[in-house]
């Protein structure tokens, strides 16, 4: 299978007047031909700004500080600015977190609709228009000729992202970014755009790196899981390893946090306690140790590795270093072994 992604040691940071920020921190991701890989964690783990800096759409004051981003063998990050723009909207697109914002309200759907098929595929304004149409008819809105001259306002939230949608997939893309694609969406809209990327994923075989703070959404759709946490990644797998074997106690934290259609009605959800650390000064040892119940001397004093569970499992935890007490999980919570 070809590997359409390939991010090597990303650093990402944001000078602000008080300090660096490292919001990313290391992050190693690979994505193949076909491929739907979710990206998961809480608000501020870094995830919306590895997205960012593939596009290298890093805003102001942020900057990567190192590392490599190869798109299908050719390094993004040594291209020009107007090669970028060359790849971006046509061979790498991107559905951002709100689509009231990603619009442009002056514009009809329908010129923002038209306006990569003419750049990209040098379409004349008859054959984009039809072109666009058919993107609208894609996505399941009703009435897309009369719905093409109508402004983003006009349209709901659900509607609106699916218009972010076929814009991302306007010039069938290789690869889809869909950031928080359902936040503020209700339930029915959610699992309506949720199979509308599969459907369109198998399709068009395209790849897409889905990134969202809830693990319950990408069971469906991803084939791999990659948790981040004050970023770094702390565990990475397949789904069925990430949803039953995990490793990570972020990780089981985060599955804890999930209503269970099995939950008795008097059971609680648990949260995970405490804050994420400051990335201004992140810590020396791993990153999740003061909110960790099982947090050991060392994990004070140094960042685990990433241990290998499987072929394709990793956690970095040092829990998994043979010389630490054996620890199992299970439906019902985290007990020692």
């Amino acid at each position: 299978m070809e590997k359409v992604l390939e991010v090597k040691n990303l650093h990402t940071s944001f000078f602000t007047h008080v300090g660096e920020v490292k919001a990313v921190r290391g992050v190693n991701i690979d994505i193949y031909q076909g491929e739907a890989v979710g990206i998961v964690g809480e608000s501020g783990c870094g995830k919306s700004v590895t997205s960012l800096s593939i596009m290298r759409l890093v805003p102001p004051p942020g900057k990567i500080i190192c590392g490599e981003i190869y798109f299908k063998g050719e390094d993004l990050l040594k291209k020009s600015e107007k090669e970028m723009q060359k790849i971006r909207g046509n061979k790498i697109s991107m559905v951002f977190q709100d689509p009231m914002t990603s619009l442009n309200p002056v514009y009809t759907v329908g010129d923002q609709l038209m306006e990569p098929l003419r750049i990209h595929k040098k379409m004349d304004a008859k054959s984009a228009r039809r072109q666009a149409i058919e993107l609208l008819k894609a996505v399941g809105i009703p009435d897309p000729e009369r719905r093409l001259n109508q402004y983003p306002h006009e349209f709901s939230g659900g509607m609106r992202q699916r218009v972010m949608i076929a814009m991302a997939l306007s010039c069938q893309p290789e690869l889809v970014i869909a950031d928080e694609p359902t936040t503020a969406l209700d339930v029915t809209i959610q699992a309506q755009i949720l199979e509308l990327l599969k459907q369109l994923k198998a399709e068009f075989n395209m790849s897409i790196m889905l990134i969202t703070h809830d693990l319950g959404i990408v069971a469906d759709l991803c084939s791999r899981v990659i948790v981040m946490y004050a970023g770094i990644i702390v565990e990475e797998g397949t789904t069925r390893e990430i949803f039953y074997n995990p490793k990570h106690p972020y990780t089981w934290g985060l599955l804890k946090s999930i209503p269970r259609i099995n939950m008795l009605s008097k059971e609680r959800l648990i949260p995970i306690d405490g804050q994420p650390p400051d990335l201004l000064k992140p810590p020396q040892g791993c990153p999740f140790m003061p909110r960790c119940r099982y947090a050991m001397r060392i994990c004070k004093e140094q960042c685990p590795g990433l241990y290998s569970v499987s072929e394709s499992h990793k956690a970095a935890c040092w829990l998994l270093d043979p010389r630490a007490p054996a620890v199992t999980w299970d439906r019902e919570g985290v007990n020692f072994g």
